[in-house]
């Protein structure tokens, strides 16, 4: 992407994105449905997460609003709307270099906006988004909402938290049971909002008949380990997974606000 940080992209994911297809007059090998639901929570007054849903064209965002209400909210419905703007691309480079210009400038305008404010505090918004395009799984995002993706009864978190707990465990300075209870849990280092020049990460990776893939925000993530997350995945349909993700985490508190998209592919 035209704006990344100092790591290079894997040569694997580059030659992916060169080998990738233009969709015009190719049969997609795959299908995929979903559902998505999001939750003010137990604590919280107002719901400062947003999601979108385009599965007609193969686009998932969510996206976990910070500043307080009437700011967090806007943040993260900026990049829903800019998303649900979005066209769907027939060439995959063009499609995220799209991608990657909307977020931009939800970045620029959020920047404005708290600068015009009288406290001048930060409005922002973590996001992660999933993008299937031919037999591909393109992923973006910025903070700490996930994406999982559950193979053959296995989850992996294919995303990484950018945040300072992850900083921590990188470098050894904590143990990753550790960073799940620890009081830096909510401090991130990258959000769009956050600073004039927005990096984001993306990445690609094929996709195979029956995945599942989870984006959520961290108001689940708190609640539900990923041992607990792998056993729930792999039971029902989406709109049932789904479902059960939200009522456990409200049933355990919801101390955020909390949002999950389940993909399935077909």
């Amino acid at each position: 992407m035209k704006n990344t940080d100092s790591k290079q992209l894997p040569l694997a994911t580059a030659s992916m994105l060169e080998q990738a297809p233009n969709l015009k007059n190719i049969s997609k090998p795959f299908s995929w449905k979903s559902c998505g639901i999001t939750d003010v929570g137990k604590v919280r007054k107002h719901n400062e997460d947003s999601l979108l849903e385009r599965t007609a064209i193969g686009l998932w965002v969510v996206a976990d609003g910070m500043g307080g209400h009437a700011k967090g909210d806007i943040a993260s419905q900026m990049i829903v709307d800019a998303m649900t703007r979005l066209h769907e691309g027939t060439n995959l480079c063009r499609y995220l270099d799209d991608i990657e210009d909307r977020m931009l400038e939800v970045n620029r305008k959020l920047i404005e906006k708290a600068n015009a404010s009288a406290k001048q505090a930060t409005i922002g918004s973590t996001v992660v988004m999933m993008l299937a395009y031919d037999k591909y799984c393109i992923y973006i995002w910025a903070g700490d909402s996930r994406l999982y993706r559950l193979r053959d009864g296995m989850l992996r978190q294919i995303t990484t938290d950018h945040s300072q707990v992850e900083l921590y465990v990188e470098q050894g300075m904590i143990s990753r049971e550790e960073a799940l209870d620890h009081p830096h849990g909510n401090m991130i280092t990258r959000a769009i909002g956050a600073t004039e020049q927005l990096f984001l990460d993306m990445d690609i990776q094929e996709m195979a008949s029956n995945d599942r893939y989870l984006l959520c925000s961290d108001g689940l993530t708190k609640h539900i380990p990923d041992p607990e997350i792998q056993d729930l995945l792999q039971e029902g349909d989406s709109e049932e997974v789904c479902k059960t993700l939200i009522n456990l985490t409200l049933s355990r508190g919801a101390g955020d606000n909390v949002t999950a998209i389940v993909v399935d592919i077909e």
